[in-house]
């Protein structure tokens, strides 16, 4: 009886009784707590909420001096600080987080482990994205929420604090499911775990920066029409994240120049922001839906 206390999952969390097994919700909420329990003891995430912290109290004391940007000042500053911030740190976390989780749980055994259990390879999988979603999202939220208790502390009264903080939340929240959804595809695909931080890292570069130098390239080779410079850039899911933060503060982008001229009056700030937000979510709802068929198929141990 000792010994099975001591297994990673039980097979009393999965099943209610002998005679009333779990349903696939059920499974999947006991996978999700054993999935929650293993990030909530990982580095990782203390390492995202220093990094959060870190960058709290940079543009805190940034923001709360006198000068402006975009018209914006104080908190408002500090959010749209973070959200610009958010742009080219989340990504990178959230590919760290992701990147080693499937093929080193094949690796180390834990996938086979738990296929001994009354569970589906697709409700673990779930509860993988799920957690590691919810542990990335969560600091974020956290401390984007003390923006706005810190408001009356400071005895500041910033009407577009709210609508700032629920635009970074937003953008946020899309970029973060198209790189964990990356990520997950990325483990999926690596066969040892170092493989997959190099994969990760070479995601980030493309995403973050290469992709910037290539477009330079491009229009510096080529006087490319504006329709396609626009849909070069808005492939990327960081690019489009920045689309969405800029018509959120800017309606008029004029910041984009020609290409936020021909996007202010051929789409709109709505549009354009819907695009920035909807994108990278199908990214990584395509990208993990493309992880979890590797999963499926693809055997137990590594």
């Amino acid at each position: 009886m000792e010994n099975v206390q001591t297994m990673p999952l039980p097979v009393a969390t999965l099943v209610d009784s002998p005679r009333r097994p779990l349903g696939t919700l059920g499974r999947t909420l006991a996978l999700f707590r054993l999935e929650m329990a293993e990030s909530l003891r990982s580095r990782w995430l203390l390492l995202a909420a220093v990094a959060y912290a870190a960058g709290l109290g940079a543009f805190v004391w940034l923001g709360l001096r006198e000068s402006s940007v975009l018209g914006f000042t104080g908190l408002s500053r500090v959010v749209l600080g973070i959200c610009n911030a958010t742009v080219v740190i989340l990504p990178l976390v959230a590919l760290v987080a992701t990147c080693q989780s499937i093929t080193r749980s094949r690796t180390v055994g834990h996938l086979e482990l738990l296929l001994t259990q009354p569970v589906r390879r697709g409700e673990w999988f779930t509860a993988l994205l799920a957690a590691r979603s919810l542990t990335l999202l969560a600091p974020l939220a956290l401390l984007l929420a003390a923006m706005l208790v810190l408001e009356p502390l400071l005895q500041q009264s910033d009407p577009t604090l709210l609508p700032m903080t629920l635009h970074a939340l937003a953008v946020a929240a899309s970029l973060l499911a198209a790189f964990v959804g990356l990520g997950t595809l990325v483990s999926a695909v690596s066969k040892t775990p170092e493989r997959a931080v190099v994969l990760a890292l070479l995601v980030w570069l493309a995403t973050a920066t290469l992709h910037d130098f290539a477009l330079i390239g491009l229009l510096l080779q080529w006087r490319l029409p504006t329709p396609l410079v626009f849909t070069l850039a808005a492939l990327n899911p960081v690019e489009a994240a920045r689309l969405a933060v800029l018509s959120a503060v800017d309606p008029e982008l004029a910041l984009l120049g020609p290409v936020g001229f021909w996007l202010a009056n051929q789409l709109g700030p709505t549009w354009t922001y819907l695009a920035g937000l909807l994108w990278p979510l199908l990214v990584g709802v395509g990208a993990a839906g493309v992880a979890s068929a590797i999963v499926k198929r693809r055997d137990a141990v590594g």
